[in-house]
């Protein structure tokens, strides 16, 4: 099975991995059973130490690699290196933990054709293991200031196939437009892992970029296959880090003040679960990581909010709207 490299194609793809060789059997086999044809494949190796780039080279030989270095550069340095290896108009990210649907491409490729006021676009993911369960239906942002995946664990019964704009996709399986990602600026690698695509679409509502969520366009996501998620405290720090580096560094004010009282008790409510699963030690850690790095979001902030096209009112309405 081969994955067909077009002489000027229309779409990168672009698949980051780490230490994934099993994963790597069912990412690129659905990859190369895609009915769209005119993309590049590659795949972003953020220096592995299993045998993957061994497996990539014996049976994916016109699968272009492309390597990080020497050490594990973190998800957000990664994506930004699947980024600048692309010179396509539209350019697809995808986690290794993922099994696409053999329309995934066409189908979201087509929805940016039909919406040309969308810079990207979100599919619906479902549950690997579980596969009427949906991963997620698109990401929204809510008034306390955190990401949330659309219908995430529940029974895919139609709730979600309609068509519909959203705050963001998640970078571990969507599509943009490289005339945004331009804009918009690429990933935070700052942020390192987890948030990096929820800064990015925060980044990207602000200047005006609107995200389309396209049903039809499906894949199906293991989670967390490599990092282990918050079984990893490694992760978990980054996790409780970036959930308040957001709004340190994109947040506008207005917003920030008319959602007060839930990202207040958000954050509450978080502090006492790590309190009651013995992780206050780490979330303290993670709080004393934000203070080391908020002189540089700070002034990341100042242009973010320089630039911005769209308020904290305007976004508050955005919010409104996603949670419909």
């Amino acid at each position: 099975m081969t994955i067909g490299q077009q002489a000027q194609p229309r779409v990168t793809v672009a698949v980051l991995n780490y230490n994934g060789r099993a994963l790597l059997e069912i990412v690129l086999p659905s990859l190369a059973a895609q009915e769209y044809r005119d993309f590049q494949a590659v795949v972003v190796d953020n220096c592995s130490t299993d045998d993957s780039l061994v497996y990539l080279q014996e049976y994916w030989p016109n699968v272009r690699v492309v390597r990080t270095g020497t050490e594990n550069i973190g998800v957000a340095a990664a994506l930004n290196v699947a980024l600048r290896s692309a010179d396509t108009e539209l350019v697809a990210l995808l986690n290794n933990d993922i099994e696409l649907d053999p329309l995934w491409l066409a189908e979201i490729v087509g929805a940016l054709d039909r919406h040309p006021d969308a810079s990207s676009a979100s599919c619906k993911l479902r549950n690997y293991w579980r596969r009427q369960e949906l991963d997620g239906a698109g990401d929204i942002f809510q008034r306390d200031g955190t990401a949330t995946r659309r219908g995430h664990g529940q029974l895919d019964e139609g709730q979600y196939d309609e068509e519909a704009f959203v705050f963001a996709p998640s970078a571990g399986a969507a599509l943009y437009r490289a005339s945004a990602l331009a804009d918009v600026g690429g990933f935070d690698e700052s942020f390192w892992a987890y948030y990096e695509d929820v800064d990015w679409g925060l980044r990207a509502q602000l200047r005006g970029h609107r995200c389309r969520y396209v049903p039809s366009a499906i894949a199906y996501h293991m989670g967390s296959a490599t990092t282990g998620g918050d079984r990893n405290e490694f992760y978990f720090l980054l996790h409780r880090r970036n959930l308040l580096g957001v709004l340190v560094k994109d947040t506008p004010l207005g917003f920030l003040v008319l959602n007060a009282p839930w990202i207040g008790n958000t954050h509450l409510q978080l502090l006492r679960a790590s309190a009651r699963d013995g992780l206050l030690r780490l979330h303290a850690r993670a709080v004393l990581a934000l203070l080391r790095q908020a002189p540089g979001w700070l002034r990341a902030r100042r242009q973010i909010q320089r630039n911005r096209r769209i308020g904290g009112a305007e976004l508050t309405r955005l919010v409104r709207e996603w949670a419909r």
